[in-house]
């Protein structure tokens, strides 16, 4: 099989870009739009490293997926969306592209378009643009495990639990304190449909980028008095959220912090004013699960682990980029059972995602029981199932409170099909069909 094609105008530079990657037919390239610097680099040092852990571990304990051998590069990019296109231009022409992971709800949505032209999945873990859940509208894009609309049913739903009941609701008053960016605006209209629904009074206030200061918002929250602050944040903003909440009295047991607000990292500047916090999570923390500790037993007892600190494996980012290389991998090898045990192109990776059902048998099998529940990817739903559990700080580590909870989906889909249908009106898109699916091209 080839794997590029090149017309006789093909420019020099375009040859060029691809001579800096070495082709081999035995390997699946990741090419990571990292950020190990600026205000989040405590998200992006975890996940990516965690995802580099994952991958060194099968490459060394297996040879990677069936004999294919998992390689990536790493492009820097503050989790700038400039950066992060150009990141994208400068590695997209590597041989043997799997999946893009970018980590950054600005960078996805930037992306959107590229990754179609160029057949090339992009995986936007727990984050990115809600209505690409629909798979008749984005056949490249993949928000896996959770999308911004599940997790915000999801943590109501967690709220109803605590009150006693939906039918409490509707005595509730909630605050969202969200990040001022494209990524903390995305739930506006859900919570708003929420609070629709069941009734609840509800405040939405906005954290400008960083989210270094937060006085005035809290005096805010301070006024209207609710009775659960839910916190949608991302990287300096959530330990000063917690910090500012304590010295205006709010107690840290009534602030529900989202899936970007769920770290370590978020916790501990915060010292005591996080014991108590509650978040969300679809990824859980801690060394118990055996992936984790062969990670560290055969990964970092060889010297090659990617975090610089041994003290963060096992911690809430790191172990996302561990599932996240589970996720990616095992579309691969979902993927070869098809197409053959050799480098797969794009649209057949796309595939794999597209058939990425892992019950919690096979999680169990893949060392992962207790990381993450399972998930169950069909070529009209990218996310697959929106399950999460919450945790609670006890000052020291995080302790799983919950058991598994579901998101409304009657209530949700049809406004995800809404929203794609009318992106899909927009751009001149066809709806595919389940028929579409095995349309692969392979070249």
């Amino acid at each position: 099989m080839s794997f590029f094609k090149f017309s006789k105008s093909a420019s020099l530079a375009a040859l060029l870009a691809l001579s800096a990657f070495p082709a081999f037919a035995d390997e699946q390239h990741f090419p990571l739009q990292s950020y190990r610097v600026g205000p989040y680099a405590s998200g992006g040092t975890g996940f990516f490293g965690g995802f580099i852990d994952y991958l060194n571990l099968l490459n060394d304990r297996d040879g990677g997926v069936n004999g294919v051998k998992l390689t990536w590069s790493e492009g820097e990019t503050q989790y700038e969306v400039e950066r992060g296109l150009e990141v994208y231009e400068r590695l997209k022409s590597a041989p043997g592209i799997a999946a893009w992971n970018p980590l950054s709800v600005g960078i996805a949505y930037a992306m959107l378009d590229r990754v179609a032209e160029d057949r090339t999945p992009l995986v936007t873990l727990n984050h990115g643009r809600t209505d690409t859940t629909d798979g008749r509208v984005f056949p490249y894009v993949f928000p896996l495990l959770l999308n911004p609309y599940s997790e915000s049913s999801g943590i109501v739903n967690y709220i109803a639990e605590r009150a006693g009941g939906h039918d409490k609701l509707k005595d509730l008053k909630i605050a969202v304190l969200y990040h001022g960016s494209p990524y903390g605006r995305e739930t506006i209209p859900i919570y708003e449909l929420l609070a629709e629904k069941y009734g609840f009074e509800l405040s939405q206030i906005e954290v400008a980028h960083p989210g270094n200061e937060q006085q005035a918002q809290w005096q805010t929250i301070r006024r209207q008095r609710p009775d659960f602050v839910v916190l949608r944040g991302w990287g300096v903003m959530n330990p000063v959220a917690l910090t500012t909440a304590q010295r205006t009295g709010f107690p840290a047991d009534r602030i529900i912090g989202n899936v970007w607000s769920n770290s370590e990292e978020d916790v501990l500047p915060a010292g005591e004013a996080a014991k108590g916090y509650t978040a969300i999570v679809s990824v859980s923390a801690g060394t118990e699960a055996p992936v984790i500790q062969e990670v560290t037993e055969k990964v970092y007892g060889a010297g090659k682990g990617n975090l610089a600190d041994k003290a963060r494996i096992g911690s809430v980012y790191h172990n996302l980029g561990v599932v996240n290389g589970i996720l990616n991998t095992e579309a691969l090898r979902i993927a070869q059972e098809r197409f053959g045990k050799r480098t797969l192109t794009g649209d057949e990776v796309r595939w794999g995602f597209e058939h990425l059902q892992l019950s919690p048998e096979r999680v169990k099998e893949l060392g992962a029981e207790g990381l993450f529940h399972s998930i169950n990817v069909t070529w009209d739903n990218h996310e697959g199932e929106g399950l999460v559990a919450f945790q609670q700080w006890d000052g020291a580590k995080w302790n799983r409170i919950s058991d598994w909870i579901a998101p409304d989906w009657a209530l949700l889909r049809p406004i995800i099909e809404a929203s794609s249908e009318a992106y899909a009106a927009e751009q001149g898109l066809k709806l595919r069909t389940a028929e579409d699916v095995d349309k692969v091209a392979t070249d």
